[in-house]
């Protein structure tokens, strides 16, 4: 590389690349391909559902699909997905010419592809993929587990690494290469929220290695640390588990939330209303995030005042969030609002995560929780959250700064029609899972008893509308960049500290954020 002199090009571009902006791109595609792979997964999943009854698939490869599923989906798509969207723009935010640590950004995302690859050949290998779930409980995913573990475990240990690394870039970067006279309480929304994220990876992500570094000694060295006839203990594995795992489903929603609250002030032509209680409710759930974990383990005997604690931390986060959720309405009233698509998916994301949120405050409650828990009610909880909430706000954000990414303008109707599409084909298929699961459907099963079938026929209909709304998305993506109207209009824009701007051609004029307070 020492020998290298001028811009690389070709592949080198790709494979050497330091310039944020080129690991930005490569984060989006690369999890776009892994939103397609878990998707296709989710596929087989809900057409086993379709009928009661095993029709395509054996139990054993359900429970394989389930798992890499959710892996996949909470690895690969949606978490590289918001690293890309910040690799890009919070340099752009900050006034920074790049990211600080540009090798190691390099080298954070190229162990990505690796580190899949590895858990997708767990298909191929003796006993199959990991079928114990995406939370893989001991002792299934220890004492009878398939050989391929192994490598699942590598691969959970490069994808933590991966995160740590961009996660310190992130902080550094924020830290020391802002614009002069960008103060703290000037960061947008979206740097505030992936700052915050950032300090919840580093503290979560060395818990999963943790938790998987047990598991591996268990298998292969002897140890006992979740088996109860060496004087272990499986429930100790949950509590490792969920001491990541809940700080985790923040760590996808967080910048979700920054997103939002950079574009429903774009299109509702106001300033965010209460931007400093935004970026305080944020540090609020991050900080609640790591006393709630064992919300998931109501059912596994804790004491009474074990369930009081975690039940009334719970709820406690109902409370900045809600001022999240009045802050974005407050925005929005008064304003004067125009629905282009990336408001589409953010109006959506805020009626359709408070929703999340309310079935979440139910499954706060432990003494409901034990009817609730592991049934179908939960899989709506958290795909309202998760796909609704991680999901939506990403295909907004796409649509909002694709415009500026490639300097050319998508097909508006064809991407309405993708959130419509979308809308219809999430809420059918989800919507119904809350009734089965109060009904007493349980989770991870291929087949179920048939008073459940008409509420999984609709659920698997819905899926597959919801795939195809997937694709609609990707060819609009490659057609705006393929050939996409070049907007040439010079715009004059004035700043919120009422400074013009000149919008440069060729980036349309609303995909811009708010730029740097200029002193």
């Amino acid at each position: 590389m020492s020998e290298h002199h001028g811009p690389a090009t070709g592949i080198q571009r790709w494979l050497y690349a330091t310039n944020h902006k080129d690991i930005g791109t490569m984060y989006l595609w690369f999890s776009f391909a892994m939103f397609f792979l878990g998707g296709s997964f989710a596929m087989v999943i809900r057409a086993e559902l379709f009928q009661p009854g095993l029709q395509l698939v054996e139990p054993a490869f359900f429970n394989q699909m389930t798992t890499m599923h959710g892996l996949i989906m909470v690895f690969g798509a949606v978490m590289p997905a918001f690293v890309g969207l910040a690799n890009w723009m919070v340099p752009l935010m900050i006034g920074a010419p790049d990211m600080a640590l540009p090798r190691m950004n390099n080298l954070s995302f190229w162990i990505l592809p690796f580190a899949f690859a590895m858990l997708v050949s767990t298909f191929f290998m003796e006993g199959g993929a990991p079928a114990f779930g995406w939370t893989f409980y001991a002792p299934l995913s220890t004492t009878y587990a398939p050989p391929s573990v192994t490598f699942f475990i590598f691969a959970v240990h490069l994808l933590g690494a991966s995160s740590i690394m961009g996660s310190i870039n992130i902080i550094v970067t924020v830290m020391n290469l802002r614009a002069p006279g960008m103060t703290y309480m000037k960061l947008p929304l979206f740097v505030w929220t992936w700052v915050i994220t950032a300090f919840l990876l580093i503290a979560a992500m060395p818990v999963l290695a943790g938790a998987v570094t047990m598991m591996l000694t268990d298998i292969h060295f002897g140890t006992s640390f979740f088996s109860a006839a060496g004087g272990g203990d499986p429930v100790m594995f949950q509590h490792i588990f969920w001491f990541f795992g809940h700080p985790e489903v923040y760590i996808i929603i967080l910048p979700a939330f920054g997103v939002v609250s950079e574009i429903i002030p774009t299109f509702s032509r106001k300033r965010l209303f209460g931007y400093s209680s935004m970026v305080y409710a944020t540090a609020s759930i991050a900080f609640l995030s790591f006393i709630v974990w064992a919300h998931h383990m109501y059912t596994t005997g804790m004491p009474l005042a074990g369930e009081l604690f975690f039940m009334y931390a719970t709820m406690l986060i109902a409370v900045p969030t809600g001022v999240k959720v009045f802050n974005w309405i407050a925005t929005m009233f008064g304003g004067a609002l125009t629905f282009e698509t990336p408001m589409l998916f953010c109006i959506a994301f805020v009626f359709l995560f408070t929703l999340g949120g309310l079935t979440g405050v139910m499954l706060s409650l432990a003494p409901v929780d034990f009817a609730y828990h592991d049934s179908y009610f939960v899989v709506a909880h958290f795909h309202y959250t998760m796909v609704a909430g991680a999901i939506f706000s990403m295909s907004a954000a796409v649509y909002y700064w694709l415009p500026k990414w490639s300097g050319k303008m998508y097909n508006e109707t064809m991407g309405k029609v993708h959130f419509w599409v979308a809308f219809i084909g999430f809420n059918l298929t989800f919507f119904p899972q809350h009734f089965v699961g109060l009904a007493g459907m349980p989770r991870r099963i291929p087949d179920y008893a048939l008073q459940f079938a008409d509420f999984n026929m609709m659920s698997s209909i819905g899926a597959f509308i919801y795939g195809f709304a997937q694709l609609l998305f990707l060819y609009n993506v490659v057609q705006t960049i393929r050939k996409g109207k070049v907007n040439t209009d010079e715009k004059t824009w004035e700043g919120a500290e009422g400074l013009e701007w000149t919008v440069p051609s060729p980036a349309p004029f609303h995909t811009f954020s708010t730029p740097p307070t200029v002193k």
